[in-house]
């Protein structure tokens, strides 16, 4: 029997992969205050990227579905009334995680990623002493681990698909609101250029799901606005079609 080592031979090409999945969630808020859109960041302290930022994710345990491990890793993160997630999208491109290297575990790693918007001012950070955790304006994210800045670019258009033909952005309002706040959200998210003041509020009174509560309310120097409460029941018919909004 010769001595010498045998070479390993590679997987044939129908060889099946060996998966571990992985939950990585987009959450957004906005900063009315300031006309910011935020994105929650977390700080990555063990390899691969320690030392990176990246979007709050975790593996998914034995026995737990995907929805209980990103809600899992969302609750050691942020305290948030009515936390919706929403099924964004699979990343599972080869070579996506360092750890598919040959020479490390030979496994292949799936992201299901999940996204929200959630109310700045609700929405409190959990600082547990281990890992870093922060919003950071969408215009300052710096370079995130993994694929991360894929996975929020496919989470911010749908962020801005959503806003276009769903209620999305009175979940994030107050009950009552001023045309004016409705129509700085969404210059905050889908820039200055998307529609101007007038022809917005004259689309969406047209509408009529926005109701006014008679109550008025002074900012500066300028004349009183009217506050609006939305109304769901209003707004059924209109449910999924396109350009609702803009």
């Amino acid at each position: 029997m010769s001595g010498r080592t045998q070479k390993k031979s590679a997987d044939p090409p129908n060889a099946l992969a060996d998966f571990k999945v992985g939950v990585d969630n987009v959450i957004f808020s906005v900063d009315t205050a300031q006309n910011r859109l935020l994105v929650l960041l977390v700080l990555r302290h063990e390899e691969p990227f320690i030392g990176q930022w990246s979007l709050p994710g975790t593996l998914v345990r034995q026995g737990e579905s995907l929805e209980d491990a990103a809600d899992r890793v969302l609750a050691e993160k942020i305290r948030a009334e009515n936390l919706y997630l929403e099924q964004l999208y699979t990343f599972g491109g080869p070579e996506r995680d360092p750890r598919e290297a040959e020479n490390c575990y030979g496994v292949r790693y799936l992201s299901v990623s999940y996204f929200a918007l959630v109310q700045f001012a609700e929405t409190e950070l959990i600082a547990d002493g281990v890992s870093g955790i922060a919003w950071y304006p969408l215009k300052q994210i710096p370079q995130l681990a993994f694929d991360h800045n894929q996975i929020l670019t496919y989470g911010y258009r749908r962020l801005r698909n959503k806003l276009e033909y769903s209620p999305v952005a009175f979940e994030v309002l107050p009950e009552l609101f001023t045309l004016s706040d409705l129509y700085q959200l969404y210059t905050t998210v889908l820039g200055e250029n998307f529609s101007d003041y007038s022809n917005f509020r004259s689309r969406l009174l047209k509408l009529g799901f926005l109701l006014d509560t008679g109550v008025k309310v002074s900012r500066g120097a300028g004349r009183p606005a009217s506050l609006y409460r939305f109304d769901a029941d209003a707004f059924a018919p209109l449910k999924d079609k396109p350009l609702v909004f803009i």
